[in-house]
């Protein structure tokens, strides 16, 4: 009998990169959707046909237990969220209501189903924001800087709470960030590689970016998907800071990604206010031990490695869509 996971947010970049995952795994592996106007299947395409989609929506709870009653899975995994701190700024009231109370539904439509399913909720370093200490550590006090990061720090705080309350295997994993080439064109890290890219076919001769002196943690999103799974797969649920144990400055970032096409980033970077946040989370790095002692999982792919590996990524597809 293969086992079941259900995937909300499975369109996403980690979503995309668990499904391979688990179906390599040998899992019959079901994703949730939203019914929009502008569903992007991009990143699952590859494996689409190999994936069961059924619709729901994490504002709605009747949808959460109706999808929770059909598929009747054994893991369930929340990877939906609107994920993008820039935004959270702009859509406050949203970002809490799909990010923060969207993992009240699910966790209750699970209780209110079968509490023996296992649960997975994506945390993230962003609840740290002003770090209280460094490297940050699963104990380390949250103090977050965005609405996605206050939501996040309720979506976390809930799933310790049904779990302790209802005895649920429900276990976040505190990922700081991790990117690919499936990152969100939103996102830092892919908007610079593909901007190097674009810049070196001449398709394009600046690029605007924010604060250069932020610093992060960034891992390889492939690698990050192996921890979610190892923690559903333990005895007893728990909470895992998944990182690298390495920090970057967004300089360094824009540095390896113009030097991958032979290129200077000081002549085509200029700095802009616009993409300055409200309040500034300066330097995450997390302490991923107890993941290595307790899962056993390490990340395989270098910063350096994983930077290249997106600019050649957003190099191949620019080429083909301009016939270059």
């Amino acid at each position: 009998m293969k086992k079941r996971a259900l995937i909300t947010g499975i369109t996403g970049q980690d979503g995309s990169y668990l499904a391979e995952l688990l179906l390599n795994q040998g899992y019959e592996v079901f994703g949730l959707v939203r019914r929009t106007s502008t569903l992007n299947f991009e990143r699952i395409r590859h494996i689409q046909d190999q994936l069961t989609l059924i619709s729901g929506d994490m504002l709605d709870q009747t949808s959460m237990t109706s999808a929770i009653s059909e598929i009747r899975p054994q893991e369930v995994y929340n990877l939906a969220a609107q994920s993008f701190v820039q935004t959270s700024w702009t859509q406050p009231v949203f970002t809490g209501d799909v990010t923060a109370l969207g993992v009240t539904r699910l966790l209750d439509a699970i209780r209110t189903v079968d509490p023996t399913i296992r649960f997975y909720q994506a945390s993230s370093s962003e609840m740290f924001g002003k770090v209280q200490e460094v490297p940050q550590v699963e104990t380390t006090p949250f103090y977050p800087r965005s609405p996605y990061g206050v939501a996040k720090v309720y979506g976390h705080w809930i799933t310790v709470n049904y779990r302790e309350s209802y005895n649920m295997h429900a276990t976040s994993g505190i990922l700081f960030n991790h990117e690919s080439p499936r990152r969100g064109i939103e996102f830092v890290t892919r908007k610079i590689t593909y901007n190097a890219a674009k810049i070196k076919l001449g398709l394009a001769n600046e690029l605007r970016v924010g604060n250069l002196d932020a610093q992060r943690d960034w891992g390889f999103a492939g690698d990050y998907v192996q921890a979610m799974w190892l923690m559903l797969q333990q005895d007893i649920a728990d909470d895992f800071v998944i990182s690298t144990g390495e920090t970057h400055s967004v300089e360094k970032l824009l540095n390896v990604a113009f030097s991958t096409v032979d290129l200077d980033w000081k002549k085509y970077t200029v700095q802009d206010e616009k993409f300055m946040r409200p309040a500034e989370v300066d330097l995450l790095v997390g302490d991923p031990s107890k993941a290595e002692k307790h899962l056993g999982w390490k990340p395989q792919v270098s910063f350096e490695k994983l930077i290249q590996m997106m600019v050649e990524a957003d190099l191949q597809l620019l080429k083909a869509e301009h016939k270059l």
